[in-house]
């Protein structure tokens, strides 16, 4: 027979024996003190004070064994004509061992049967259970058996408490141990959830953080690289253009180094990045055009001024749109951007190229895809034979 779930924990027997060490001490003086009015009765004296202790030995560990011990005691004692002990009293023990970790069929088993047997035991006391031997210990009882009703139901009542009530504060410890093991549990639930959810924070920032330096680095390479390809076709004897070719390669590294400090910077306070306003995609279109490529920029409608979210979702849409047409663009190919203000912002960028386009699952589209959906927007890609054109659409918010 296994404890129940919430049965106690395991201490050693020896630990649970000391209450019924005590018991059987209590028990030997109970034969002791009774053999002179029960001569040739020790022992069915003594099986009842072992019946007793080895249910009180069970008190913790297998209540229900304990239950059926008390009963089988009871039931030889009705047999055998054996006064209610002293020792018997200890029974409260089980009871509350019952109701505390029995399990549910034991406690509503322990919850009857005690109270009954104490009731069973009274009536038979009174209806002249014990024998007439020589009516010394019957006529010590005589007042009680002869007397009124009132002290009957007293005595009746006294037996009663002596089980119920430790029964009751079982079950009261019961509820009290499983609603603090309830609230335990949701603590650590709740626990666990937010655990969970800032391992989720921080793996997003790592996303976020990612994403934003490919994009601010693959940009300000692209640059550089453009510049140090134009570079090559410089002539010789023309040191002034080369210089300022030199000047927007060195522009271009510190704008990105910047950049970069700028992302970091965000993950180490609050993770918020420096707003952007509209002047900065003008700066961005105006640094590509600074690179050599040439740039047709167009706008129409009427711009307005976009929330601090989707200001930021914008510009590194548009930077790794611009970079995609320095990388994979042809040079000969002006890059063409438009921005389309309607009900939303809509961001195109196109190039020609000669097959060398961006992969549709590539890390630059996807992380268009991710940040546009972050905020509610797409991204439509239009490869061609000779053309390669991308699209970002985001709402604005009033």
């Amino acid at each position: 027979m296994q404890p129940p779930p919430d049965g106690p924990a395991p201490r050693g027997w020896l630990v649970d024996a000391l209450p019924a060490l005590v018991v059987a001490g209590v028990g030997l003086v109970d034969v002791v003190r009774l053999l002179p009015f029960l001569p040739g009765q020790g022992a069915q004296l003594a099986a009842v004070v072992l019946g007793t202790v080895a249910a009180v030995l069970t008190w913790r560990r297998l209540p229900s064994l304990g239950i059926g011990l008390a009963w089988l005691t009871c039931a030889l004692q009705v047999v055998t004509y054996v006064p209610p002990l002293v020792t018997q009293v200890a029974l409260a023990l089980v009871a509350f061992g019952a109701a505390r970790w029995g399990r549910p069929a034991t406690v509503a088993v322990a919850g009857i049967s005690l109270p009954l047997g104490v009731l069973i035991g009274l009536l038979l006391f009174r209806d002249g259970w014990f024998p007439g031997s020589g009516g010394s210990f019957r006529e010590a009882l005589a007042p009680l058996i002869s007397s009124s009703t009132t002290l009957q139901v007293g005595v009746v009542g006294l037996g009663l408490g002596t089980l119920a009530l430790p029964w009751l504060a079982g079950l009261a410890v019961r509820f009290l141990v499983r609603a603090r093991t309830s609230q335990q549990q949701q603590l650590a639930a709740e626990a666990r959830e937010q655990e969970s959810a800032e391992v989720a924070r921080l793996r997003s920032d790592q996303a976020r953080l990612a994403a934003d330096v490919h994009d601010v680095v693959g940009h300000s390479l692209a640059v550089i690289l453009a510049q140090a390809e134009s570079g090559q076709y410089l002539p010789d004897d023309d040191p002034a253009r080369l210089k300022q070719t030199l000047a927007v390669i060195a522009t271009s590294a510190r704008s990105s180094l910047q950049d970069v400090r700028t992302v970091l910077q965000a993950t180490r306070s609050d993770g918020r990045t420096p707003d952007v306003v509209l002047a900065d995609l003008d700066d961005l279109v105006e640094g590509v055009r600074r690179s050599g490529r040439e740039v047709v920029d167009a706008q129409t409608g009427r711009p307005q001024p976009l929330p601090p979210e989707l200001a930021q979702v914008a510009y590194r849409v548009l930077q790794e749109m611009v970079t995609n047409a320095l990388r994979h663009g042809r040079r000969d190919a002006p890059v063409q951007v438009d921005r389309i203000w309607d009900d939303g912002l809509c961001l195109r960028v196109a190039n020609g190229t000669d097959g060398a386009a961006p992969s549709p699952g590539g890390r630059g589209l996807v992380g268009m895809r991710d940040r546009l959906a972050s905020v509610g927007g797409r991204l439509d890609v239009e490869p061609g034979p000779d053309r390669f054109a991308v699209t970002a659409r985001l709402p604005v918010r009033r």
